[in-house]
């Protein structure tokens, strides 16, 4: 995958990078930083757990940051855009 492409994008400046530990440093994928998926909740497909509190915990997931991530999200999109559409 081609660095910095409109598929891949890599921020070794951040002050977090990588952002989830046991990620590779060579390939992680900046991209989706804030994971889009997260709002489909425990239909995400990621590896997730729920804190005591509730809160949705995603530190363990690399999904949106590993190789075939991008396809995986644009393939979900549809379900991530449902949320959004206006009900009546």
């Amino acid at each position: 995958m081609e660095k910095n492409s409109c598929r891949y994008f890599q921020n070794r400046e951040c002050e977090y990078f990588p952002c989830h530990k046991n990620a590779d440093p060579e390939f992680f994928n900046c991209l989706f930083c804030y994971c889009p998926l997260y709002a489909l909740g425990e239909n995400c497909g990621g590896n997730f757990r729920y804190l005591e509190s509730g809160i949705k915990d995603c530190s363990n997931c690399l999904v949106p940051h590993g190789k075939g991530g991008y396809d995986y999200i644009i393939k979900n999109f549809s379900r991530i855009s449902e949320l959004a559409k206006k009900k009546d």
